[in-house]
């Protein structure tokens, strides 16, 4: 990232500019350098271009209504946001931002840290403190920014930061959805994301953008749980992040790699798997209030909610605007993370019984076996120990035929639906479709090899009605 600090340096020579915000703080903390912002006290336009020209990326503008342009550096390799010096001084500018922390200014030319309100003495005592009272009010969102800095960057907020910011959480009802969600992304991705989500409880941010979260406090479960659901969420997410830092122990030393660079794929919505796989745990008991039911014999259930979970998680994430690919991501991981933990008994499985969880898990089958590893640990309530050995015995079986079951997806079939009913003298229809599932689950088994065994194998089907 010095590469694109050089650029700009470079590109905006003479330009009365500063480096703010983020950038800033993140030199001081000795954190690598992520995104770069600069305030340009002349044409924004003009220095974006510029800069864009010099350094061999696009520039093109973010906001026709707050003058704000975005340069990318070749390939990508890194990004820029200029934007218009406000209220006509930089010290002025500063005094508009949320945090302390990050109204820090470098003149790009050269010169002393422009530090107005002691944000440096902040980040010296590991403190978050608003710069403004009208810091949330002028934007709610800033509410759910504190939870994210507070983890991300391990800072405490101040007293009356944080009653400025409860005052203020219920106004981030009229946020718009993408902007709670790339916020909440940050918090659900940092490395002590449930120092993240229990600051969002305390503010009433959960309340406010996640109220189904909050519903689960105080649900209680059954003798084989330990916790409420509430609690048993955020144990089954630091399960997840802790599954991430180090599968081995529970996938065994032979997949642990495959299973990290499965986790670190993009998905969608800049989440990788990895990240999509956090909102899983999150989500993944979100229908439990709904549908919880007390039996005649005071036994605590639940039915249904894996299933009511994936529509109710399908819901809150197309409120928060997330992608198609990522709201169903996450619904197939609701609904089948019950799944493998339905076949404990009969493990081992064998070649039958791994294609069928296989395809009905399919295309979340690594993703949905690791959320109910994360499942099962955060569940110790009676038995808890002979079940969590058994449950990690089936996923260890399971998880590397997991990994390799998309290349078996993509091979050809052994026979084309024509070719099967022209051989099977039956009408092209609905009921090939059957026949076909069972000539790859027998494929699968080891028990048909070519287009021949699989028509014989076929008929055979037919015949037995």
């Amino acid at each position: 990232m010095s590469v694109a600090l050089d650029a700009v340096r470079a590109a905006l020579r003479g330009e009365a500019a500063w480096l703010v915000g983020g950038a800033v703080r993140d030199r001081l903390m000795g954190r690598p350098l992520g995104d770069i912002d600069v305030v340009v006290a002349g044409d924004v336009r003009a220095a974006a271009r510029h800069l864009g020209l010099s350094a061999g990326g696009p520039a093109f503008p973010l906001s026709d209504e707050f003058g704000a342009w975005r340069v990318m550096g070749p390939d990508r390799a890194w990004q820029v946001d200029l934007c218009p010096l406000r209220d006509g001084s930089i010290e002025a500018d500063l005094g508009l931002r949320d945090f302390t922390v990050n109204a820090i200014a470098e003149p790009l030319g050269g010169g002393p840290l422009l530090d107005p309100h002691d944000g440096a003495g902040d980040l010296a005592a590991h403190r978050l403190r608003m710069v403004d009272p009208r810091a949330f009010p002028d934007d709610p969102l800033r509410v759910l920014r504190l939870a994210r800095f507070a983890c991300e960057l391990g800072l405490a907020p101040d007293a009356a930061t944080v009653a400025e910011a409860r005052a203020h959480a219920p106004a981030l009802e009229r946020v718009a959805g993408e902007r709670i969600l790339a916020e909440l992304t940050r918090v659900v991705s940092a490395p002590t994301a449930l120092e993240g989500l229990e600051l969002m409880e305390a503010l009433g941010v959960t309340a406010a953008v996640l109220p189904e979260l909050s519903a689960l406090a105080g649900v209680t479960q059954n003798r084989f749980h330990h916790l409420d659901v509430y609690d048993h969420t955020l144990a089954v997410l630091q399960a997840v992040i802790d599954l991430e830092d180090d599968p081995a122990p529970h996938v065994g030393d032979e997949h642990a790699a495959a299973v990290r660079a499965h986790l670190a794929t993009p998905l969608a919505d800049e989440l990788t798997r990895g990240q999509a796989l956090r909102f899983g745990a999150l989500l993944h008991d979100i229908a439990k209030p709904p549908t919880r039911t007390l039996h005649e014999n005071g036994f605590v259930g639940f039915p249904g909610h894996d299933t009511g979970g994936a529509d109710l998680s399908r819901t809150i994430l197309t409120r928060l605007r997330a992608s198609e690919r990522t709201r169903a991501h996450v619904a197939d991981l609701t609904r089948h993370h019950l799944r493998l933990g339905y076949r404990v008994k009969e493990r081992p499985l064998d070649a039958r019984g791994l294609h069928a969880y296989l395809r009905a898990c399919d295309p979340v089958q690594v993703d949905v076996t690791l959320l109910s590893v994360a499942d099962r640990l955060a569940t110790r309530g009676d038995n808890a120990a002979p079940a969590i050995a058994a449950h990690l015995e089936l996923a260890r079986q399971v998880i590397g035929p997991a990994l390799a079951w998309p290349a078996w997806r993509a091979q050809p079939p052994l026979v084309r639906g024509d070719v099967l009913a022209r051989e099977l003298g039956i009408t092209p229809g609905p009921a090939l479709g059957p026949l076909l599932a069972a000539i790859d689950e027998a494929r699968y088994a080891g028990e048909v090899a070519d287009e021949a065994g699989a028509v014989r194998y076929a008929a055979g089907v037919l015949a037995e009605g």
